[in-house]
């Protein structure tokens, strides 16, 4: 992005993106608790929303399955869910969330996606096309992705002694061979890496603002 500070605290409409992310959560009125992974100089950002959730805080770590395991170990015990939701994709709709989430518990672990619409090439170091990948059963991960809380802190702690990093948080269930269920998503649930991607998310909300 070539920005002075991370991308979800860049504006979108005038708001940092993680807000946009965190009311989008917020839609959904059945949380019990819900941790913010982020350094402490960005806390200050989330006051106004104390009211309106149980909201607690956790440090980040280098990578984002560091930052999603202390996010975990913030949570209370007794949790039964954990619901991960990326603070760079500020435009996640009501139905997405509400469908991922009930897939999601009785599934076990299931993440939102959308099928690939682009042509995928495999090349060699060189650059040198190796072979084109059917895109038939390819598709694109989002967040919020859902698991049972049980299977992250094992998916967690095995990733931990098989020195496994994964990017996402589903493939920590994939890891421990659980099954994991895509549901298909919205392309407008787009994760903010570029400045085009800023400019298209300007563009969305103001058409679901319209």
């Amino acid at each position: 992005m070539k920005a002075e500070r991370p991308k979800q605290y860049l504006s979108l409409q005038g708001k940092p993106l993680i807000l946009h992310a965190l009311e989008a959560l917020l839609s959904f009125p059945s949380w019990a608790e819900i941790v913010i992974v982020c350094e402490e100089e960005y806390q200050p950002l989330f006051a106004s929303y104390q009211s309106k959730a149980s909201l607690h805080f956790a440090l980040p770590g280098k990578e984002r399955q560091y930052s999603v395991f202390s996010g975990l170990q913030a949570l209370s015990p007794n949790t039964q869910w954990v619901c991960i939701h990326d603070g760079a994709r500020p435009l996640l709709s009501k139905q997405d969330l509400a469908s991922v989430i009930s897939q999601g518990k009785s599934f076990g672990a299931a993440a939102l996606a959308v099928p690939v619409k682009m042509t995928i090439k495999e090349t060699d170091e060189k650059g040198i096309v190796q072979k084109t990948i059917p895109r038939s059963h390819l598709w694109e991960i989002q967040t919020p992705q859902v698991l049972a809380y049980t299977l992250l802190q094992e998916g967690h702690q095995k990733a931990i002694a098989d020195q496994y990093v994964a990017t996402d948080d589903v493939s920590l269930a994939e890891h421990l061979n659980h099954p994991v269920l895509l549901v298909e998503g919205s392309y407008s649930n787009l994760k903010i890496t570029t400045e085009e991607d800023l400019l298209l998310a300007e563009v969305l909300l103001r058409k679901r603002h319209a």
